[in-house]
């Protein structure tokens, strides 16, 4: 009896990993060089959940209460990028200048169905942005179509601490910025040293008119020595 209840529970417990949806199916959002006020690159990646249509489309929302100034789009082969710009409500003074409307969703769409990613297979979909909020968390809204019309929404927020919801939208960690390291400066030269330059200095200027003047002496004498043998002679 014993045997067969643990038998069971185990059978359960397989059947309940089997049933669980692996983070590996939902659309991720990954980034090597994305900092808080910096530019990076994010990259999400688009896995096929359907086992008869294929992945066709993506929708990616960008966040309207921090704009991005800067977006651009990487070219996928056989999609076409959409990026949709919108007018902010209030203009925002950047590094760059004013800006009055920004990029508010980026749409890949399959040029035909036999280009889009089948069952079994996942997409890496990379925009350029920046600069980015100095958030710790930023999360991006994303809807899936499929070849049979079907369409997956993304979009459920994330809460710290909380189960991962069904359909989480893709969000990524923002590291604070590296401060910049001091650069270093040569020492100014000490007192002493500068001291020492102009003693140094002083003793060779004092050397050279001494010099002189003993060469002078020894003219003399040498005159005055061949002036008196002519006399004696």
């Amino acid at each position: 009896m014993i045997r067969r209840s643990a038998t069971a529970v185990l059978l359960a417990a397989l059947l309940g990993l089997l049933m669980m949806p692996t983070a590996a199916a939902h659309v991720r959002v990954s980034s090597t060089d994305a900092a808080q006020g910096g530019y990076g690159v994010l990259t999400f990646r688009v896995p096929t959940e359907s086992d008869t249509a294929s992945t066709v489309g993506l929708t990616v929302t960008l966040p309207e209460d921090t704009p991005l100034a800067s977006v651009s789009v990487q070219p996928v082969p056989g999609w076409t990028a959409t990026r949709k710009e919108q007018k902010l409500d209030k203009p925002i003074e950047t590094d760059d200048g004013t800006l009055t409307s920004y990029v508010s969703s980026v749409t890949w769409k399959a040029d035909s169905d036999k280009n889009g990613l089948k069952p079994g297979e996942f997409g890496l979909f990379s925009i350029s942005a920046g600069p980015l909020p100095e958030k710790a968390q930023l999360a991006f809204p994303a809807t899936q179509r499929y070849s049979d019309g079907s369409t997956v929404a993304w979009d459920e927020i994330t809460t710290g601490g909380g189960a991962e919801p069904e359909h989480p939208a893709p969000a990524i960690e923002l590291p604070a910025a590296a401060a910049p390291s001091p650069t270093a400066s040569a020492p100014p030269p000490t007192k002493s040293g500068s001291q020492d330059s102009a003693a140094a200095d002083g003793s060779t200027g004092w050397l050279a008119p001494t010099g002189a003047v003993l060469a002078a002496i020894a003219v003399i004498i040498a005159v005055a020595a061949l002036l008196r043998s002519r006399r004696s002679a």
